[in-house]
């Protein structure tokens, strides 16, 4: 039981020593009278206890979800190629005379390998660094087919290409304009923002509706470049039009369809490639 006293509050202790001591009829303390205001304080005080005891709900930090869309690599066959044999003997083959260069298409994964004489691969299309380097040994392997002695080497990543959608839309205007040593503006020309990262090293997109588009050497770099500009752009961020919600979650919906897409397809790798590749991390 708490004992008020003024503006104090008193311990049950006190109160039993105070009632031990002194006459034998027990001593009382006597609670002053209260008018209007000194209930309201207490009330007051009573209802801030309360406050402080009851926890503040925690919002959920947002999720992004980046999506590779294209991964570039190179690699070389480390053997000269005479591209006019591949095109008379190669399957899902096109040799372009004028510039000197085949290319080769795999349908999973979906691939286009660009080949030249000097033995060099370029190949754009798959969406994780996994899938462009099984799409690789697949290329030179069908190489070898065609009498070639070939060997899969230097094998690097050249370019990533990333997108994700933000949950809020985007001042653009403003936002170029706070930012212009690294961002530049050209609604004539772009209708997005143009942000560039010295480090990590990457590009930027950055468009109104909150879409975001990325373009950096590595995987790791497209992850960094948007933890990096999200908290610039939350600043300028804009509650979407009803038409720009139905068209996010459209795009969600298709995204997701295409993420699950390719991992029904990494599980139909053969045991060989697999080896392979666990091989080629050693």
């Amino acid at each position: 039981m708490e004992v008020v006293c003024g503006n104090r509050f008193l311990s049950n202790n006190y109160t039993e020593s105070a009632s031990s001591c002194g006459d034998s009829k027990k001593s009382v303390i006597e609670e002053p009278q209260m008018g209007e205001q000194g209930q309201e304080v207490s009330n007051m005080e009573e209802n801030k206890v309360v406050k402080d005891e009851i926890p503040a709900e925690i919002e959920p930090e947002p999720v992004v979800d980046i999506i590779i869309n294209n991964v570039v690599s190179s690699f070389s066959v480390c053997s000269h190629l005479d591209l006019h044999h591949l095109a008379l003997n190669g399957q899902n083959v096109e040799l372009r005379k004028e510039n000197g260069v085949l290319t080769m298409k795999l349908r999973r994964p979906p691939t286009t390998a660009s080949i030249w004489s000097s033995g060099k691969v370029t190949c754009t299309g798959s969406t994780s660094e996994y899938q462009a380097r099984i799409a690789g040994r697949r290329i030179a392997r069908c190489i070898q087919k065609m009498d070639y002695n070939v060997k899969f080497k230097n094998f690097r990543i050249v370019n990533v290409l990333g997108t994700c959608s933000l949950p809020f839309a985007i001042k653009i205007t403003p936002f170029s304009q706070k930012f212009r040593e690294a961002a530049s503006y050209e609604p004539e020309l772009h209708p997005g923002v143009t942000y560039r990262i010295e480090y990590p090293k990457a590009t930027l997109k950055i468009f109104s509706t909150g879409s975001i588009t990325v373009t950096a050497p590595s995987i790791d770099n497209v992850q960094s470049a948007i933890e990096h500009i999200y908290p610039l752009v939350q600043e300028f961020g804009k509650q979407r039009t009803e038409e720009e919600m139905v068209e996010y979650r459209r795009n969600q919906a298709r995204k997701h369809a295409g993420v699950t897409a390719i991992e029904e397809f990494e599980e139909e790798f053969s045991e060989s490639e697999l080896e392979d590749y666990i091989l080629d991390q050693i």
